[in-house]
């Protein structure tokens, strides 16, 4: 079936398709890996390493995408959302399939850390993109919807997966969830690309391969058209044999002219990063994004075995708690969203609170003792959590709507790599003191830390000799980006 029109696409129609097949795509993809902490303490008494080196597995399958978003966001921009999404549905059935054969736990920090974390970052480019391209006036409930999938994918995953071990045991769980997560190669059907009206006649007409027995002179009048075929890097060499005209398409991919030709891009990507590092608030952002991500994630992975270490039996739990930590998180997004779009609340302050929040929270894990206080801080941990729904307002705010992408694309690396340190970091302070708390109390530390930054770098005094430089003042051109924070 041929693409659909823009104007028979746009915000309804196939985009509802669209928005389902995302929706589950989202909810196969990170399931598992915002449930990990459920295979965290069955990988910890399968290999026996330190509870440092093991936590590296769950670091990676969620830092390894969000490190490598620009390299998933290339591929998307390069080959389109179909293509990127079959490719992420093998990555992962590969990574989960391969994990369940795991001989050791390094095998595992390519398996389960690498492969599916970057089968995540490449579902996620894949249907962010493709929704955007469905969507223009309620693409941020288009992308709210989604987003949710995420949060409810760790809720159902943390107890199927307890289940799943106790019937087949941590290899085939891992089995079971590796052939979920191949339907993600029938969730990349449905996203065919949305194409302006009438270029893809023209497209078709250049790429169209007829074989057909042609005269000289029918070849000579279509050279016109085969030459526009290499505005897109395309070549078309025609030969005649036997009358016949075969023609052949190769792209020039990696010559050196393309090169020179995207010098001036590659140099304006630097000079645009160099221009957002010399910013203080947007330096402080960074910094706070670190600080956060390496103690808020940790409770996702470590939460299960804390609770395991202080006493807790199986008989005691309702429900498990990273999934009240990832349903919590859910709610999180669209209530911290709804709260950033009221006239009279400053988002900034908003983000700064949630953060200060968080960190109160994980200070006092050391001291919870029973099932439900255990439940009520996961539930505080994953509803403060969702303050990812106003950290697109927070980043406009600070660095305008030009450079809005270019700068998530930077505070992406920074909240990665809190990511990727966070764990192992708790893992080695348990090694270090054979406790939790210790870990707990520098986990929560950390993000008091990147609240208070953020509140120390707003303080006017900075701006005394600095009046020139004001920020910029961020208007809503329409009533409809204001839902964009669901997202």
């Amino acid at each position: 079936m041929a693409p659909p029109g823009k104007e028979e696409a746009l915000d309804g129609g196939w985009g509802w398709v669209i928005i389902v097949v995302s929706f589950i795509s989202q909810f196969l993809a990170y399931g598992s890996p915002h449930a990990v902490g459920v295979l965290y303490p069955e990988w910890l008494e399968a290999f026996g390493e330190s509870k440092g080196k093991t936590a590296w597995v769950g670091s990676l399958v969620s830092g390894t995408g969000l490190i490598a978003s620009p390299i998933c966001h290339m591929f998307v921009s390069k080959f389109g959302a179909r293509p990127v999404m079959i490719l992420s549905g093998f990555m992962m059935g590969s990574g989960f399939i391969l994990s369940s054969f795991a001989p050791n736990i390094q095998f595992l920090f390519f398996s389960y850390g690498v492969m599916v974390g970057l089968g995540c970052g490449l579902t996620y480019a894949a249907t962010v993109t493709i929704i955007c391209q469905y969507f223009d006036k309620r693409r941020g409930l288009a992308l709210g919807i989604v987003a949710t999938g995420t949060s409810f994918g760790g809720f159902v995953y943390a107890s199927l997966q307890m289940e799943l071990i106790k019937i087949y045991g941590l290899n085939g769980c891992l089995l079971i969830i590796g052939a979920l997560s191949l339907n993600i190669l029938v969730c990349g059907g449905p996203m065919r690309p949305l194409q302006l009206k009438g270029y893809s006649l023209k497209r078709k007409e250049c790429q169209t391969v007829k074989m057909a027995k042609l005269s000289v002179q029918d070849i000579n009048d279509k050279n016109d058209k085969f030459d526009k075929c290499s505005e897109n890097n395309e070549v078309l060499n025609v030969e005649i044999v036997n009358g016949e005209k075969k023609q052949k398409r190769f792209q020039e991919r990696c010559s050196i002219a393309a090169v020179v030709k995207n010098k001036d891009a590659y140099f304006k990507y630097i000079q645009t990063s160099t221009k957002l590092l010399q910013d203080r608030l947007f330096v402080s952002l960074c910094i706070s994004m670190f600080l956060f991500d390496i103690g808020s994630f940790p409770p996702v992975l470590f939460m299960e075995d804390v609770a395991k270490n202080s006493g807790l039996s199986d008989e005691e739990y309702i429900l498990p708690l990273v999934s009240i930590l990832s349903i919590m998180m859910g709610v999180g997004k669209l209530a911290l969203g709804i709260v950033a779009d009221l006239t009279w609340m400053n988002s900034y302050y908003l983000y700064a609170f949630t953060i200060g929040a968080s960190g109160a929270a994980l200070l006092c894990i050391p001291l919870a003792c029973s099932y439900v206080t255990f439940a009520v801080l996961s539930g505080i941990l994953g509803f403060f959590s969702g303050n990812w729904s106003i950290f697109p307002y927070v980043t406009s705010k600070i660095v305008g709507t030009e450079t809005l992408t270019h700068a998530y694309g930077v505070l992406m690396f920074f909240a990665g790599l809190g990511m990727l340190l966070g764990p192992p970091a708790i893992g080695w302070f348990y090694d270090w003191t054979q406790s939790y708390s210790a870990a707990f109390y520098f986990s929560g530390t950390c993000v008091l830390l990147g609240g208070f930054n953020l509140l120390l770098a707003s303080l006017s005094c900075w701006d005394k000799n600095n009046s020139k430089n004001k920020r910029p003042n961020v208007k809503y051109v329409s009533s409809c980006d204001s839902v964009a924070s669901f997202a």
